[in-house]
């Protein structure tokens, strides 16, 4: 007797279209992981920012300009003092966590010599 093993033609499509259907299920789970990492390096940034902010008050007893201000960030994201803030980059994109003259944020800092009196929001791309 000649007994062959194997798989079927049926068993491997089978197969396939299994994986087919776990890949289509995976794919849209994973697909924006890179966006989710950009917003949470934004988000701690911001935050380091802010901390950065409070930290500078106690210490200098008064407000901080934006220069002293960037020597108080520490961590791993490299920021820059610019007039509207303090800058940094994140995959390429450069943002900026805006800083203002007035406690209210409505006038922004428009020099790095301004003192900071509030620290707003994100901005870039």
């Amino acid at each position: 007797m000649n007994k062959q093993t194997g798989f079927t033609l049926i068993e491997l499509v089978a197969v396939m279209v299994i994986l087919a259907l776990l890949g289509a299920m995976a794919v849209p789970r994973f697909a924006d992981v890179q966006g989710s990492a950009v917003d949470a390096v934004k988000d701690g940034t911001k935050n380091a920012v802010k901390s950065a902010h409070s930290i500078a008050i106690a210490e200098l007893k008064d407000f901080p300009n934006v220069t002293e201000l960037q020597g108080y960030i520490g961590g791993e994201t490299a920021v820059t003092a610019v007039a509207t803030g303090i800058e940094f980059d994140v995959a390429g994109d450069t943002y900026t966590v805006l800083t203002y003259q007035d406690s209210t944020c409505g006038t922004p800092t428009g020099l790095v010599a301004h003192q900071v009196r509030c620290v707003g929001s994100v901005s870039g791309p």
